[in-house]
Parts: structure tokens; C-alpha cells; sequence
């Protein structure tokens, strides 16, 4: 025999020295027009050990598995089913032929078979028009096995199509461009795993996984998923056939893990639960992967019921109707299962073809096997037949001439397809993945059935729902614990202890912050300006914004007292004018009253720039004005007070003195220059620390007092200064000439103003600093008008009563007689 190639005759020599066979055995192979392969492990061999030389391992020899084999006879049903319809192939027969793979690595033979024809493998540069002896394979079962033997049909573009490998990584068609599944992936797996912890708030779980692909793939996505859902892997590990399960059971157990996800194979899924009987783990809850989700061989192991409750991710289970009638005409039959050896093999080499005794199964025991992956078989056979018929153009009327079908053709209408079957709707997505429609099942022991779905997840649409009122929990039927920390009470934020995200200790949110749970739940977020909330918040509440209104009734009240005031200055400043050459007006200062009543009105009108919304320069008057006029209208009276002193107990004492202040106007040169100094005093208050408008949120929760601040402290003593310094000048002037004649005698009405003046801005001071509210700012205004008020009645409202009332007072001659009565007086002392 020639070869076109090396890499040819290596191929022809392997498959040749392995696999030649002519097996013709009634369970395994079927004649017919297209041929179908298939894969499924009948047999299982736990660990054939490192073979000594080339030889195809012998299944019949291994363990025999009831499931598989239930697989095994719904492919076969199938086939059958389809051969007898009049509809979807007719005039057309489909075949099979199906292997026994009880060890992929040992078993290449049987996969060579699939992709020979003639028992002979070619490798050509272009082989589209190459022939092979299946038109497709139905299989393999296990995700490791899929990657391992699926370049073999990505080669020719051979569609195959696996009942129950679930890796994510089969879905890269740059990799496996003829690679489908009729089984959800992994990742539709793991995204229901999620669901169900989340739906009971669960966030400490373990992973269980094993050293294959399913595990290993499991796991990386199971990790990719949980970011951002607040799950954390409390513990993971990979178990192999000598792991110590009672270690990392105690282990578990230790980290007070209530959750355990199993998501490894069968083989490893019943070593470990065996081990959790025996060292009596109790009380938690289990959560098994596919591939263990309804194992009919842990159902039944004594104690199964003591280590918790079980919850199984299982595709949906469906009744293939005829099955079972299948299972007993073909029970009946009588055919003796035969198969002969490789032709060229070593001795005791097999075609694995044989299963003794199979038809000697009762359809009882087949039919009583767990039901997982059965409609996957059945449907990935029909998706073959369906593809068939759309490649032969079939019709009601028949198919088209039989004709050979390249795969990669065939591989086209098997990704297009869209049929019903049994009412679920069959085809592939992009990735050659099936919509995803699994099941929640729930283990219950010693009740029928054993095993009850409790929840679904679909992904087309997603949807997932679960009945927790059909949950018999095992902790007085209520849900197991089972966080790391217990969750906080509203409105706390977590404090993160470790690496662990729900590890955590809890802090309430403060006042006027607040936690929103659904973005952050770690953070206590402060509320904007303008809101406020209480403490342990979830939200901020509107302030109430507050201040002085012009509508308010003290405010308007005031404004009437303020408005009276300048009406009544105006009044006696014009009764002043009238009188000015009397002695009641000369006596009062002459036109230094004038000056003071001016000063009076016009600190009154910064009153007026409390009420409103406070702006820049409203902040900037409000005070400026009371505190730089009515320091001059106490300086007139100072200056007038040291005057009147002057004249009566000093001018004998010191001439030189009283002569220099009257040629120079001394009261005058004394008023211009303090206001000068107070002037600039309250300059460098406006430009480096003037009154600015600010929100006062601290004073209430609820409010938002729009006021003005002093400004800075420094400049705000600093002008103050000026005024208070003034007051107590006056008042030792007023106490040195409270013996001088009673039209000159000014004690008792200076005395009255500043005691009210002290009194007025005490009771204020000590308000602004005790108490918060909007009214403090209308009790600074309040301590203003007092002290003028003060001031008009006790020095101006006696004089003009004088001149109105008591005009007989008002002439020399009683001023002359008053003072001689003091000169007498003094005389005499």
C-alpha cells in the first residue's frame, strides 16, 4: 500500500495495528444508508495505569455502568424511531455504529474508525471531497475527552456533537469550528449555581472540584461570576483519587462553610459524599454538578439523608415517549452479541463492541436508571437526521438521489437547525450551544420520587424561579446560615477585616450621611448641600431652607420700629433746626446733635439688609454701618461730654490747655480723628475679612439657615474695639460731670443709653453663642435699634419735650440762674 505522506502511513500504521476490525455485533452497529457514530461508556475503567506497549484497552473487562448504557439504548431507539418516520427521512436509512469507551487514551482506536474509510486514514491538503465512515458522531460524554479527541473531526469539519461535555472552552469555534452540544455549558451551569446561593443569601461557599476540564473549567468561571455579587469562596480544592476527603471535609467544617458545591465527575462526586457519612458531617447543604445531579448510585447509600440537603443542577428531565416500549421488543429479540478480534492486533484485543449479558438486562432496570443526559442523546441524533433532510431535500414526497455529503455541508444545516422536539425547540447558538433550560432537584430521601424539582433556570428568555416552600430544611425547616459575618442592620456600612469581602464588622452611618446599599456597601456617603438625614440613614431628606422674610411678623414688626425711628429723627432733627439758637439745643451740642442724629438714622438703615436672602453686600452693610455711625454719634458725645468737664472744672485748672482746644475746635479735631481711625479700621474689615452669606446645616438636621458669617474673627474684634472703647469713655466722662448743673448734667441719660447699649449686645453675644436659628440674626438687628432707641430717649426725647412742652426752660435766663447755683455750690466747698 502506497502512502502519500509520512504523516499518512503513521496514521494507517497506527489505526491498522490497533483498530482493524470487521465487527458486525446486533447492539452496536446497524447498516443504513448515512452512519451515524457514537460514544458511550458502558464500560469504565477507574485507572488502567501507564501501558507497557501499544495496546487498545479491552471495556468488557472494566466495571459496566447502567447509566451509560441507558444512553447507549436511547441513541439506538432513536435511530430506530427516525427510520420508522414517514416524514423527516423518507425512503432514506440512517445506521450507526457505536464504541465502548471505557478510557479515551486507550480507546484512539475506535475514534480513528469514525474519521477511516476502508481502514485506511488520508491526509491530503485538500480534503473536502474525502470520505469517512460516519457522517457525524453522537458524543463524547466527558469535557476532557471532547478536547482531547475533537481536532481528530475539526480536521474535515465532521460535526460532532456532544450529549454532555459542558465546557465553556468547547464554545471557541477557532478552536472546534464542528463541535455542538445538546447540553447547557458550564456557564449556564455555574449562572443557576449563583441563583440558588443568592435566592437564600448565602455568600460562604466552598468549591469542590477534580483535576479535569468539567472541574477546572467550573471553577474559573464560577470565580469570573461571583465579582460583584458579594459570594465569597471561603474554600476550593481539586480532589483526586488519593485525596484525603475526611481532611478537607474537617477542614470545611473548621471555617464554619454551611454551602459546598461538588462540581466534579460521578467517580469523585461518591468518595467524597461517602466520606461525609462516615465522619457524620451534618446540616449543610449541597450543591452537585451535572454530572452527579441525580447519580442513582449515592441515592441510594445508607445515611444519605443525615449530611444535609442536596440541591441538583440537572437539564430538565423529559419522557421519551416509546422508549420503553423499545426497551422490551428489543429484550425479546435473541441475537447473540458477536465481535471479533482486531485482524493484525495483539492477542486479547478488542473491537469494544462486546457488552455480555446486555441483552440479558431487564427493561425495568434500564427504564429505572437516572433519566440525565437521555433527551440530549435522543435530540443530538435528531439533529443529525434534520440536517440530513435539509441536505437531501426531502419532502413529504420522499428525499433526493442518496448521495455522498461532504461533512463540512452537512456541518452547515447542522448549525442552522430549528425543529421541535417533545415540545422543547432544538438548535444552536453562534457557539454551536443550545438554549439552556435546567433544573433545581432536590434529594429526598426515603420519599417518592426521591428526586423533586424545585426551581428552573431558562436562558432564553432568563428566567429563574425556585418553590423554597417544597424545602424540608434540616434547622427547624428554616434556611442555613451560612455567611461570614451577619449582615448589617439598615442604614450601617460594612468594614471590611480581611480580604474576604463578607468579612466584615458593621459601623452605622452618622448624621447627615447615609448608605445605599444597591451601589456601595461599604461606604457612608455625606449628603449633598441642601439635604440632611437622621443617623443609620438610607437616604438624605430636603432641608427646609429658612431666613429672615420681609412676610414674617416679627420681622415686620421690627421694620416698623426700625422705619418709626428714622421718622422720629427726622422729627427732631427738624425741632432742632426750629430751636437751634435756644439753650436746650445749644446746651445739646449745637449742630454736634445734628451730627449725632444723622449717625443714629443711618446705622438704624443696616437694619433693613437682615431681611431676605442674604447677598455679598447685604452681609457687608448689615453691620458696617451700626458699628462705624453709631461709633460717631458716641464720639460726639464723648467729645461734648469731655467739653462740658472742660469748661466747668478744668478751664481754672489748666487754661493753657482749655485755651488750645478752644482756638483749635478740640471736639471736632477729636471726633475727626477717631473716625478717621475707626474709618480705616473698618476698611481693612470689608477687604480682608468682610461678612460673607453662608448656609448654616449644622445648627438643625432639618434646615438650611441662610445667614452671614463676622468674617474674620480678628477684624471683627478689631472694629468692635473702636465702639466699646468709646462707650467707656463716655461713661467716665458722664461720671465726672454728674455734679454739674442740671441743663449740663448729662450723667443719668449717658449712663441709661450704655447700661441698655451693654445689656442689648450681652444678651445677643451670648445668644449667638448658646443658640442657632434664623430669629438670632433678627435679635443682632433688635440690639441695634435698641441702642439707638436708647440713646433718642434718654438724650434727645427729654430736650425736645423741653422745647415743645416746657418752653419756660428753655430761655438764658434759667441757664444763667442754673449755673450760678453751681458756681455758688462749688463756692462753698
Amino acid at each position: 500500500m502506497m502512502c502519500s505522506s509520512p504523516l499518512n502511513c503513521l496514521l494507517n500504521f497506527v489505526f491498522l495495528f490497533f483498530a482493524k476490525h470487521d465487527c458486525e455485533a446486533s447492539e452496536f452497529t446497524l447498516q443504513g444508508d448515512y452512519i451515524i457514530g457514537g460514544v458511550f461508556s458502558v464500560h469504565s475503567a477507574a485507572d488502567p495505569g501507564i501501558p507497557s506497549f501499544p495496546v487498545a484497552l479491552n471495556c468488557s473487562t472494566t466495571s459496566f455502568s447502567m447509566a451509560d448504557y441507558r444512553k447507549f439504548e436511547v441513541m439506538r431507539f432513536a435511530v430506530e424511531e427516525i427510520n420508522n418516520s414517514s416524514t423527516l427521512l423518507p425512503n432514506v436509512s440512517i445506521g450507526y455504529k457505536i464504541f465502548d469507551i471505557c478510557y479515551y487514551i486507550q480507546n484512539l482506536p475506535s475514534y480513528l474508525d469514525f474519521i477511516s474509510l476502508n481502514g485506511q486514514i488520508k491526509v491530503e491538503p485538500n480534503s473536502k471531497n474525502y470520505r469517512h465512515n460516519v457522517i457525524g458522531l453522537v458524543g463524547p460524554y466527558g469535557s476532557e475527552e471532547a478536547l482531547a479527541v475533537a481536532p481528530l473531526f475539526m480536521m474535515d469539519l465532521i460535526p460532532m456533537i456532544s450529549y454532555a461535555a459542558s465546557s465553556s472552552t468547547l464554545s471557541n469555534k477557532l478552536l472546534y469550528p464542528s463541535f455542538l452540544r445538546t447540553v447547557p455549558t458550564n456557564n449556564n451551569e455555574i449562572q443557576l449555581i449563583i441563583q440558588i446561593i443568592q435566592w437564600f443569601g448565602w455568600n460562604w461557599v466552598a468549591f469542590i472540584g477534580s483535576n479535569d476540564e468539567y472541574s477546572q473549567n467550573g471553577l474559573d468561571l464560577f470565580r469570573q461570576n461571583i465579582n460583584g455579587t458579594g459570594i465569597c469562596l471561603a474554600y476550593t480544592t481539586e480532589l483526586e483519587t488519593i485525596s484525603d476527603n475526611e481532611e478537607i471535609l474537617q477542614r470545611i467544617e473548621s471555617l464554619n462553610i454551611n454551602v459546598i458545591i461538588v462540581f466534579t465527575l460521578e467517580n469523585y462526586a461518591r468518595s467524597f459524599i461517602r466520606s461525609a457519612i462516615k465522619i457524620n458531617i451534618k446540616d449543610k447543604v449541597w450543591i452537585a454538578g451535572d454530572a452527579w445531579s441525580m447519580d442513582s448510585e449515592l441515592s441510594g447509600v445508607p445515611g444519605i439523608g443525615q449530611i444535609g440537603t442536596i440541591f441538583g443542577v440537572s437539564e430538565i428531565t423529559l419522557n421519551l415517549i416509546g422508549f420503553k416500549d423499545f426497551l422490551y421488543q428489543s429484550r425479546l429479540k435473541t441475537e447473540v452479541a458477536e465481535c471479533v478480534n482486531c485482524e493484525g492486533g495483539p492477542v486479547g484485543a478488542t473491537c469494544n463492541q462486546v457488552c455480555e449479558n446486555c441483552t440479558s438486562l431487564s427493561p425495568e432496570a434500564i427504564l429505572n436508571e437516572s433519566p440525565s443526559f437521555s433527551f440530549a442523546v435522543y435530540s443530538a441524533v435528531y439533529t443529525l437526521a434534520h440536517a440530513l433532510h435539509h441536505s437531501l431535500n426531502c419532502s413529504a414526497m420522499g428525499c433526493s438521489k442518496i448521495q455522498y455529503i461532504p461533512p463540512y455541508l452537512l456541518l452547515q444545516n447542522v448549525k442552522r437547525s430549528n425543529f421541535t422536539l417533545q415540545n422543547r425547540d432544538i438548535e444552536y447558538d453562534m457557539n454551536g450551544d443550545p438554549p439552556a433550560s435546567l433544573s433545581v432537584v432536590l434529594w429526598r430521601p426515603h420519599k417518592t420520587p426521591f428526586f423533586q424539582i424545585v426551581g428552573t433556570y431558562d436562558t432564553h428568555p432568563v428566567q429563574f424561579t425556585l418553590n423554597s416552600y417544597l424545602i424540608p430544611w434540616y434547622q427547624n425547616g428554616t434556611v442555613p446560615f451560612s455567611n461570614c459575618s451577619v449582615e448589617c442592620d439598615t442604614g450601617s456600612a460594612r468594614v471590611q477585616q480581611s480580604i474576604q469581602k463578607c468579612c466584615f464588622q458593621c459601623k452605622k452611618c452618622e448624621a447627615n450621611t447615609y448608605i445605599n446599599t444597591t451601589v456601595d456597601r461599604y461606604t457612608c456617603v455625606p449628603c449633598k448641600e441642601g439635604e440632611w438625614s437622621e443617623e443609620q440613614s438610607t437616604f438624605c431628606r430636603t432641608r427646609s431652607v429658612v431666613y429672615l422674610q420681609y412676610r414674617d411678623p416679627l420681622c415686620v414688626l421690627f421694620l416698623l420700629s426700625s422705619g418709626s425711628f428714622i421718622v422720629l429723627s427726622i422729627g427732631v432733627i427738624i425741632l432742632f433746626a426750629y430751636n437751634y439758637n435756644t439753650p436746650v439745643v445749644r446746651s445739646a451740642g449745637g449742630g454736634m446733635c445734628f451730627l449725632m442724629l444723622l449717625s443714629l438714622s443711618v446705622s438704624n438703615i443696616g437694619a433693613f439688609f437682615y431681611f431676605g436672602v442674604p447677598q455679598p453686600v447685604n452681609c457687608a452693610l448689615r453691620d458696617t454701618l451700626f458699628i462705624f455711625f453709631y461709633t460717631i454719634c458716641l464720639s460726639c458725645m464723648a467729645a461734648r461730654s469731655f467739653q462740658i468737664v472742660c469748661i466747668f472744672k478744668m478751664a481754672a485748672k489748666f487754661p493753657k490747655v482749655y485755651s488750645w482746644w478752644v482756638r483749635y475746635n478740640g471736639q471736632w479735631l477729636c471726633l475727626a480723628v477717631y473716625t478717621a481711625l475707626h474709618f480705616i479700621a473698618c476698611g481693612v474689615w470689608l477687604l480682608f475679612g468682610r461678612p460673607k452669606p453662608y448656609n448654616d446645616n449644622t445648627s438643625f438636621n432639618d434646615q438650611t439657615i441662610l445667614t452671614c458669617g463676622i468674617g474674620t474673627t480678628f477684624t471683627y474684634v478689631f472694629v468692635w474695639s473702636f465702639l466699646w472703647f468709646l462707650s467707656v469713655v463716655c461713661f467716665c466722662f458722664s461720671y465726672m460731670g454728674k455734679d454739674l448743673p442740671k441743663n449740663y448734667n448729662e450723667a443719668k441719660s449717658i449712663t441709661f443709653s450704655l447700661v441698655l447699649f451693654y445689656m442689648c449686645w450681652i444678651t445677643y453675644f451670648t445668644a449667638y453663642m448658646m443658640l442657632r436659628g434664623q430669629y438670632i440674626q433678627l435679635l443682632s438687628a433688635a440690639a441695634q435699634l435698641s441702642s439707638s432707641y436708647g440713646i433718642m430717649f434718654s438724650f434727645f426725647i427729654p430736650r425736645s419735650f423741653i422745647i415743645i412742652f416746657q418752653p419756660q426752660k428753655n430761655t438764658p435766663a434759667y441757664f444763667q440762674t442754673s449755673i450760678q447755683t453751681y458756681t455758688k455750690t462749688i463756692s462753698k466747698m
